[in-house]
């Protein structure tokens, strides 16, 4: 089995190329995925914060991954519900819904986010920042400084609560990753 960081640059190289993403159900296989995605998510402050179950990362154990990568190998997965809770908003009373997922399930969507941002990062736009590895609020502002020399004033807004009743499914998102993928496992949302 390749290395995590061999596989994740071939992804990545077939990005830039535009080739098609095959077999990525396989590549959930690979544990050394799952060890980068731990040491990526495991310091994380809600990362000892159990979802519906009693499970976190300091409980995690090469025998737990070994068990996710069987569960998914054999097509036997299951997401668990998120654990609903509702937090204060700043600088408000009212309170805003949060889902926690448990801590496999953070595990697999970090292994999975790993394999996408792979594979699309090389086709996004260079002046995208948002959500973007090594990219951000001050990369965007630094840009517009540096390229919007003829502007002189902005307009800031915000639309109140416009996403708390919306859906966070995007019909787009899933096209996206069906055309980019050959011979995929996954099932229509």
């Amino acid at each position: 089995m390749q290395s995590a960081a061999t596989l994740l640059g071939v992804i990545q190289d077939r990005g830039s190329k535009g080739l098609p993403l095959e077999r990525v159900y396989r590549h959930l296989f690979n544990r050394e995925l799952y060890l980068q995605a731990f040491a990526r998510i495991a310091s994380n402050e809600g990362a000892l914060t159990p979802g519906a179950t009693a499970e976190t990362a300091d409980g995690m154990s090469l025998g737990d991954i070994d068990a996710i990568i069987e569960a998914l190998r054999f097509e036997r997965y299951r997401w668990t519900p998120a654990r609903r809770v509702y937090i204060e908003k700043k600088n408000s009373k009212k309170k805003r819904p949060l889902g926690i997922p448990v801590w496999s399930d953070k595990l697999l969507q970090e292994v999975l986010r790993m394999l996408l941002e792979a594979y699309f990062e090389p086709q996004f736009s260079p002046c995208s920042h948002g959500f973007r590895p090594g990219r951000g609020c001050h990369m965007a502002l630094q840009e517009i400084k540096r390229t919007w020399l003829g502007t002189t004033w902005f307009v800031e807004g915000d639309i109140a609560a416009c996403f708390e009743a919306s859906s966070h499914y995007l019909p787009g998102s899933c096209n996206l990753i069906k055309e980019a993928s050959v011979g995929a496992n996954y099932v229509d949302a």
